[in-house]
């Protein structure tokens, strides 16, 4: 667990506007549509969100990550508007799954904009929903405000368990700091009781093993010999 501590402690130590950069690229990279297949954007997110160890800066975070998701929707609404529905046929949605455009559209068709909210945190599907709002038709000034909410929902998630995370390991070392020794040697007691009784066991049914042989083969001679001379 200290190897994850230093880590972060690492991470902290880095500028202000680094950790906002990437964190801001991260998200969005997961919005804009094919860019998320190759950068791991949520995890991103969550490790820089763990890195932060001031509120001014995770709330900094919390607004940067809302608004450069947005953006990557608005790269995919653009390009649904551009090419329509000759969209589905490229390798990007081929490749990320041509079910998965289908199920965004048809929720684009029952829902409106709320689709856009309605699936944020659904992988791969968050991502062709606002280039399915594109190819649709739906209107911009129904279109930012769902994009705005939804991206606030998805950095709301992430950078919240991110510091959640960072919040939880500070505790645990803590505790772990004042028993951890006690709790290392318990278990290794434990280890070597538990390989004891193991060692005990095998030895024990093998003894019983090689009697029951021994039992068979003084008993086969005994039962031939009765054969041979029923009297």
């Amino acid at each position: 667990m200290s190897l994850v501590s230093d880590t972060l402690d690492t991470l902290s130590a880095l500028p202000a506007g680094l950790i906002l950069l990437v964190a801001g690229a991260m998200a969005f990279a997961e919005s804009g549509i094919g860019i998320g297949m190759v950068l791991p954007g949520e995890t991103l997110v969550l490790v820089a969100s763990a890195s932060v160890d001031n509120g001014a800066l995770l709330g900094a975070l919390l607004l940067v990550v809302t608004i450069t998701g947005s953006a990557g929707d608005h790269v995919s609404y653009l390009l649904g508007r551009r090419y329509g529905p000759a969209l589905r046929n490229t390798s990007v949605v081929h490749r990320m799954g041509v079910s998965r455009w289908d199920q965004a559209m048809g929720t684009i068709d029952r829902s409106g904009a709320v689709a856009i909210f309605l699936t944020r945190l659904v992988p791969v599907v968050r991502t062709f929903a606002p280039a399915a709002a594109g190819v649709s038709g739906l209107r911009y000034r129904r279109f930012l405000p769902a994009s705005l909410t939804a991206a606030a929902l998805w950095a709301t998630v992430y950078v919240c368990a991110g510091a959640l995370a960072r919040a939880s390991l500070e505790q645990a070392e803590s505790v772990l700091g004042t028993v951890g020794w006690v709790v290392l040697g318990l278990l290794v007691a434990a280890g070597m009781v538990f390989y004891a009784v193991r060692r005990g066991s095998a030895r024990k049914h093998a003894e019983s093993c090689a009697r029951t042989e021994s039992a068979v083969q003084l008993e086969n001679p005994i039962n031939a010999a009765r054969e041979k001379d029923p009297s």
